[in-house]
């Protein structure tokens, strides 16, 4: 629309009789102004004497319009056919004298005076919305088959059979409907915008240029799908084992250390994020910041093992200037412990957790005996469990590892995908790349209070003779 004039022409209403052939008309008929001397002439005739005036010569060529050619009303019409057509696939609204004046500016298009469009250029009209040209060929290339499989496992931390497999799981949440304005983006390429990113910690511009898609769009995918992840997915992966499946984690437990009923390795580090706008003391870093001598700011994530270090519980999302002991208790795992749900069952944690009936925790205090330095190497194994996991977790999903542009609320959606992620790729098998190892650095503090149960502390002693009575524990602290 933007070669029709914004020119206001007069309209039948006004002070002047107009024919209704043309607006055109109307206007030229402002340049004659009757007197009481000289009365106004019929249409016809005035319309006559105009036919040789070198004026409308011009404006006539300035329409397109033939010299001699003749409009009539049902020609108007006819041609205010053609905008109606256009209107109702345009998102355009036309009024009667846009209308009119878009015809005209058809004539004008199809006389090779004024304007001239090349064959291979598609009408004005038939553009139905702007869209900015990118390219998606680096995702094209990707999704190939013939594309090698060690360059997709690097680029999306896994193989292309586990993508495929993701894929089909949240094929039915992901996929949406084309609409008349653009074509749906695939599920593969949903899937892989989110995965990429959470893999590679890339900026969104730098996703944006990957994919051929606008950063905000980009955006909108990683947090639709990790919705997707955490809500379909989340529930089928990351389980709490039933009774068989505990007996068989204790049985593997204890060939790793000799203790008996440990059914989970826990552990708890510190993702970084941005200042918040609110709370920001609350979620302030000390120990990072004292490390890095960087003011930092931090979320939790609390997360029990299995011997594969397959996550069994998750606790996402608490303020890192929480403590492990005080995020433990605002855990789901906690108040299933109290609900006496995990009786005859350890849950081995470091020494930032408190020594209770269910968890079972390192001496802690100077000057240790034989007897303890060999209990604190077994329980050292089986930490080791819980903290390779997180290890391999970072190091998998590199978006981890610095702060993000998720926002604060949506983190832990976020989190809790990567989370699920990681244990799809464990459970299949999926080895991490050596350089890609990362180094946790979460500094644990020791609860003023850390042993909240005597029948524990018993139970503790009691481990530790036995260990060290049946030659299950070693000698390296000689």
């Amino acid at each position: 629309m933007d070669l029709i004039s914004s020119f206001s022409f007069p309209t039948q209403q006004e002070d002047f009789n107009f024919p209704p052939n043309s607006n055109f008309f109307s206007f030229i008929q402002e340049l004659d102004f009757p007197t009481s001397s000289n009365p106004p002439l019929p249409n016809k005739q005035k319309i006559h004497d105009f036919d040789h005036n070198p004026v409308e010569n011009i404006l006539n060529k300035f329409l397109g319009l033939e010299k001699n050619q003749e409009k009539t009303e049902t020609q108007v019409l006819n041609l205010c056919s053609k905008p109606i057509e256009l209107a109702k696939n345009s998102p355009v609204l036309m009024n009667d004298q846009t209308m009119v004046m878009a015809s005209k500016k058809r004539g004008r298009e199809n006389s090779g005076d004024l304007i001239s469009i090349p064959q291979d250029s598609q009408p004005l009209q038939q553009r139905r919305l702007w869209v900015k040209s990118r390219s998606n060929a680096w995702w094209e290339q990707c999704n190939s088959p013939n594309f090698p499989e060690e360059e997709f496992k690097k680029a999306f931390r896994m193989s292309k059979a586990t993508f495929d497999i993701i894929c089909c799981e949240l094929e039915s949440v992901v996929t949406k409907k084309d609409t008349m304005l653009r074509l749906a983006i695939p599920v593969r390429q949903r899937v892989a915008v989110c995965i990429w990113r959470l893999a590679t910690g890339a900026p969104l511009r730098e996703v944006s240029k990957r994919f051929g898609l606008g950063i905000s769009t980009c955006h909108k995918l990683v947090l639709e799908v990790c919705t997707a992840i955490k809500g379909v997915l989340m529930a089928k992966f990351v389980q709490w084992p039933n009774d068989e499946k505990m007996t068989e984690l204790k049985q593997e437990f204890e060939f790793i250390s000799g203790i008996q009923n440990v059914g989970g390795s826990m552990y708890t580090t510190h993702v970084p994020i941005i200042a918040p706008k609110d709370s920001v003391t609350a979620y302030f870093n000390k120990r990072h910041t004292e490390r890095n001598q960087k003011t930092s700011y931090s979320v939790t994530i609390q997360g029990v093992v299995d011997p594969k270090g397959i996550f069994t519980d998750v606790c996402i999302g608490w303020p890192g200037s929480m403590t492990d002991d005080q995020v433990l208790e605002k855990s789901a795992l906690f108040e299933r412990a109290n609900r006496g749900l995990l009786n005859d069952l350890w849950v081995v944690g470091s020494s930032g957790f408190p020594l209770l009936d269910w968890i079972l925790v390192p001496f802690s205090h100077q000057n240790l005996t034989w007897t303890q330095h060999a209990f604190n190497e077994k329980v050292e194994e089986i930490q080791r469990v819980a903290k390779d996991a997180f290890m391999r977790l970072k190091g998998r999903w590199s978006c981890l590892q610095k702060r993000t542009e998720v926002k604060l609320q949506d983190l832990p959606v976020v989190l809790g995908a990567c989370c699920v992620l990681h244990n799809i790729c464990e459970m299949r098998g999926e080895e991490l790349s050596p350089e890609l190892r990362f180094d946790l650095f979460d500094d644990e503090i020791v609860p003023e209070n850390i042993v909240r149960s005597m029948s524990a502390l018993q139970a503790r002693d009691q481990i530790a003779h036995k260990l060290l009575h049946h030659n299950y524990s070693g000698t390296n602290f000689l």
